[in-house]
């Protein structure tokens, strides 16, 4: 590291590095809340003379110290990746991540800096654009959600990039085509109903699911609502082929939006 560290300084070069105060909440259930946002309701964090109020000052300032410890406390650092994920996971909600950039967003545009590189422009790179359904879930299921986007380009919720705080949408995708208004759900007149098990798994191998986990937006709905939430998935990304949507006569076709106040159906573009 240092060797290469020596590289970038030599070659006026940056050290990009990606700041993920949602992974720092999401790794350890004892990382205090407010300490992952920007609005002051942490308890401060009192490191000699400096005082830290959110872990992404925080690992910044950490980092910084790592280099001035090798010789280099004054060579560029380029935030690569920041972002909050808005499902799979507790934390990962709208909400969440609207408080994240609402807070994020004014301190870029202001030059706020940190406490060790206090009044600088930080050149930060947000992630991302759009969700990705079929990202690998290794880390977790969140790791579907990161756009402030949705997958069809529309905005989840009111974003300032000018740093203004002002209340606005993004401005969403023009011209998106999506399939039929047509969805994919249980049958509950269907007779054999003993490999339902076995066919939501299948449908949630081949589509995302992820929707469906503990604390995300579709989680607690009964067995036959998250039947209907994957084989829906599976028929979307099947592009609605008929044969896409029977699962053994364990699904329907319906032009009957399924979707309740907490969990979107989606229709495929």
């Amino acid at each position: 590291m240092t060797q290469m560290v020596q590289f970038l300084a030599n070659n006026s070069a940056p050290f990009t590095v990606n700041i993920y105060p949602y992974l720092s909440l999401y790794l350890s259930e004892d990382f205090p809340v407010d300490f992952a946002f920007f609005d002051g309701l942490a308890k401060p964090l009192v490191d000699g003379e400096r005082t830290y109020t959110n872990v992404f000052d925080a690992n910044f300032d950490t980092l910084v110290s790592a280099l001035a410890a090798v010789g280099h406390g004054d060579l560029p650092i380029v935030i690569g990746e920041v972002g909050w994920p808005t499902d799979g996971d507790k934390h990962a909600t709208n909400a969440l991540a609207k408080r994240f950039y609402d807070g994020l967003l004014p301190r870029l545009a202001a030059n706020t800096g940190t406490p060790l590189r206090p009044s600088q422009y930080m050149e930060v790179y947000l992630f991302g654009l759009l969700d990705e359904d079929v990202k690998s879930v290794a880390p977790g299921a969140f790791e579907r959600h990161w756009g402030v986007l949705r997958f069809d380009g529309q905005p989840k919720f009111p974003m300032d990039l000018t740093g203004n705080g002002q209340n606005t949408m993004l401005v969403p995708a023009k011209g998106v085509q999506y399939l039929p208004r047509t969805w994919c759900v249980y049958n509950p007149n269907a007779e054999d109903k003993s490999k339902l098990v076995e066919n939501v798994n299948y449908a949630c191998t081949f589509a995302d699911c992820t929707a469906l986990g503990l604390g995300s937006t579709c989680y607690g709905m009964d067995a036959n609502g998250n039947a209907s939430y994957a084989f829906n998935m599976y028929f979307q990304v099947q592009n609605q082929k008929d044969e896409a949507c029977d699962f053994q006569a364990l699904a329907v076709p319906t032009q009957t939006d399924p979707s309740t106040a907490a969990c979107s159906f989606p229709i495929q573009i």
